[in-house]
């Protein structure tokens, strides 16, 4: 793989690593090394490092903040494009705003409330990325992305570059195109519309302050680890069958909010992996609902 890692840097491609251990670049702070990792200076070294790849014929991956996301603890053979500050512009124009795949959802929520155009509210306590919203149709509080995106800018898997409409992006709860097709968001356009600066910093301070005091995010985590079943919370589900607390490994279901994993030191994937199955097991049993995970695991065990 060195020889692979030298003809990115001749190709001034960004950031390159070689057995970069993952527990680097994820919020759970778990995860394995990645043969290879790039972190491209722009939309024109993304395209450059891709067709590197392609012409040695390595699978890939690409994540983003690392948030939602484990990764197992054999690591990720291949390359991993990691999309952060290359790919962070961002452009208001009116109502609309070009952002890069690469800026924070968080960040974006803020910038748009001192814009006073109203839309993002519910992402203002989104940890991942534009790119990662894309991915999984991130949303909160009864809203999403797909609410507010009209297009993105996909570079796919056979080299293609694409501006993809909202319609074809084939939006769902928490999916997408991309879960069919592999690509990488470049850049997402979305339509916001004007709204009093005042009432949208009043929505985002209330977003926050219950984010801050219902979520374990002083706690290394990923997010929510299931989807909500239809008409009830998996929190509810795991909290009600008396697993606030329970621990496996270093891996702990948040005592602050039992929809939530966090690390308290040293737990692994396979911690991890354990606990998720034993929740799930333990609803079944006691509440016969099926939960699904709404975290992306990748990787090899």
């Amino acid at each position: 793989m060195k020889h692979v890692a030298e003809a990115l840097e001749q190709a001034n491609v960004g950031k390159v690593w070689v057995e970069e251990p993952l527990a680097k670049h994820t919020t759970w702070r778990i995860g394995g090394p990645a043969d290879l990792m790039i972190q491209p200076t722009d939309k024109e070294a993304l395209i450059r490092a891709v067709q590197i790849i392609h012409q040695h014929e390595i699978p890939w991956t690409v994540i983003g903040r690392g948030s939602n996301l484990l990764v197992r603890d054999g690591g990720i053979r291949g390359a991993v494009f990691k999309v952060a500050q290359g790919l962070s512009h961002c452009e208001f124009q009116g109502e609309t705003v070009c952002v890069g795949a690469g800026y924070s959802m968080v960040r974006l929520a803020v910038e748009a409330g001192k814009q006073g155009l109203t839309g993002l509210e519910f992402a203002g306590g989104i940890p991942g990325s534009v790119g990662g919203a894309v991915y999984m149709n991130a949303g909160a509080h009864g809203s999403d992305l797909s609410r507010i995106l009209t297009s993105a800018e996909i570079l796919f898997n056979d080299g293609e570059t694409k501006i993809v409409s909202k319609e074809e992006m084939q939006f769902s709860y928490r999916t997408s195109l991309l879960q069919k097709r592999k690509g990488i968001v470049i850049e997402a356009t979305l339509q916001l519309q004007t709204g009093d600066r005042r009432e949208i910093a009043k929505s985002l301070a209330k977003f926050k302050d219950r984010r801050l005091s219902t979520q374990p995010f002083n706690s290394p985590c990923a997010g929510s680890v299931f989807r909500n079943p239809p008409g009830d919370h998996a929190g509810r589900l795991i909290e009600a069958s008396g697993l606030k607390g329970f621990t496996i490994g270093g891996a702990q279901i948040s005592e602050m909010h039992a929809n939530f994993i966090v690390n308290r030191g040293g737990a692994t994937a396979t911690d991890v992996l354990t606990l998720i199955e034993y929740a799930r097991a333990t609803v079944q049993k006691n509440f016969n609902v099926d939960l699904h995970t709404e975290v992306l695991v990748i990787g090899e065990g």
